[in-house]
């Protein structure tokens, strides 16, 4: 399974690369419970996942991962200060409407957060647009007409976010593909992953 899951969703292992082993973590939007159960199995991670899709609660279940059902955008009151090591949004938070809100409760429940999102300014993005078009792509797979994503974002956009809100960014990993993107980032990059927790 993971050499499968390190392929279809590289952000994955850029994930796993930060997390030592043992930590406790909490995935916001987990889906299928896909990394969490990844992250089992190659960091012997404590986890638990929110979800919010009945469909994906069963399948997080399958998986052998906990779940709580919970919409995001509700908050996570159920959750105490500093209650894990890391709070992770992986390719979710495009998707949520407060999504300010979201990431200050990641950074009171988390010692450490991790988010990862399509870059908007990627360069086939920016040349859909250029004609006329929004962007579908492998990490943009919706169409414009029933996509779930709400607020997409850059590398740019979100690091100016990060400075005005007292964020210290401490790693970030920009992919296209399985490759590392370190050249023109915000332009050649379609993936990026960052790291984070409060300014001191």
């Amino acid at each position: 399974m993971s050499n499968r899951l390190t392929t279809d969703r590289p952000d994955f292992a850029a994930i796993a690369a930060w997390i030592p082993p043992g930590a406790s973590v909490l995935d916001l939007g987990c889906g299928d419970g896909s990394l969490l159960r990844f992250l089992q199995e190659t960091r012997q991670i404590r986890g638990y996942g929110v979800e919010i899709r009945d469909l994906d609660i069963v399948a997080c279940i399958a998986n052998g991962v906990n779940v709580i059902q919970n919409d995001l955008d509700a908050g996570l009151s159920d959750f105490e200060d500093n209650s894990f090591d890391f709070v992770i949004v992986s390719q979710t938070l495009q998707a949520t409407r407060h999504t300010e809100a979201l990431i200050q409760e990641i950074l009171r429940v988390g010692r450490q957060g991790i988010v990862s999102f399509p870059n908007f300014a990627y360069w086939k993005n920016r040349l859909n647009v250029l004609f006329g078009n929004m962007p579908v792509s492998s990490e943009l797979p919706y169409q414009w007409f029933d996509t779930p994503n709400v607020h997409l974002c850059t590398l740019n956009d979100f690091e100016s976010f990060c400075q005005d809100h007292h964020i210290a960014v401490l790693e970030r990993h920009v992919m296209t593909g399985t490759k590392r993107v370190t050249v023109l980032p915000n332009l050649l990059g379609s993936t990026a992953v960052y790291r984070f927790q409060r300014a001191v």
